[in-house]
């Protein structure tokens, strides 16, 4: 369940960026939100909609589940994220190339950024990785808070909505800086995925990018 969970937020997230033309940064933010929504109801009643490894780490290191599940869980993550890249990437295929999209990750009509963060040109490597790591905690913070039954937590059956609007907040206040993956499971298979389909090696080396959503998972 943790990569249809994964799967379902990120066909939502992908197709609502690839919409971009057509839309806002605000509707990138709408279509990821919503898409957490939907992911926390798919695999919520089973798995806890474990759809992020940095939110699992945490989850193992605060004895809230067992270790024994980390790897297991982070492979579902993996594998449903890199299959709703090669399902958008289907799906919009004849648009990327109509539109006169280019398979680059930089320039004006670069399309690498459908799939996976990029930089703002003003950040830098540490920026970007204290960046990530803020945000991520602050998502972390706050996903206690929602679930904590001895805090103010959510309404029995609003997890789902309040946990996509904590997503949309963190992206419309904070995330014009790198693009707020705050998940490592969303970010490197679609990278690995566009490095496949074309986009090449640039994925992976352009302002040594690559290294910030893995290396804030280590600070968590």
């Amino acid at each position: 369940m943790q990569g249809n969970g994964l799967f379902q937020f990120l066909t939502f997230l992908l197709f609502s960026i690839i919409n971009t033309d057509y839309g806002t940064y605000l509707s990138i933010n709408l279509g990821f939100g919503f898409g957490v929504a939907m992911g926390v109801h798919m695999a919520g009643g089973i798995s806890g909609a474990h759809m992020n490894c940095a939110i699992t780490f945490t989850s193992c290191m605060l004895g809230q589940m067992p270790w024994k599940k980390f790897p297991i869980y982070t492979m579902g993550q993996c594998f449903g994220s890199f299959l709703a890249s090669v399902t958008i990437y289907g799906l919009y295929y004849a648009l990327i190339w109509y539109t006169n999209g280019n398979l680059t990750v930089t320039g004006p009509r670069a399309t690498a950024g459908i799939f996976a963060t990029y930089p703002a040109s003003h950040m830098t490597l540490w920026r970007g990785f204290i960046d990530e790591t803020y945000l991520t905690g602050l998502l972390q913070l706050c996903l206690l808070a929602i679930t904590d039954k001895k805090n103010s937590p959510a309404l029995q059956g609003t997890h789902a909505l309040v946990i996509g609007v904590l997503v949309v907040t963190i992206g419309l206040s904070l995330g014009m800086n790198t693009g707020y993956a705050i998940n490592p499971s969303r970010d490197l298979p679609p990278r690995i995925f566009t490095s496949i389909a074309g986009w090449g090696n640039e994925v992976f080396t352009l302002n040594d990018f690559l290294m910030v959503p893995r290396l804030h998972v280590c600070q968590r």
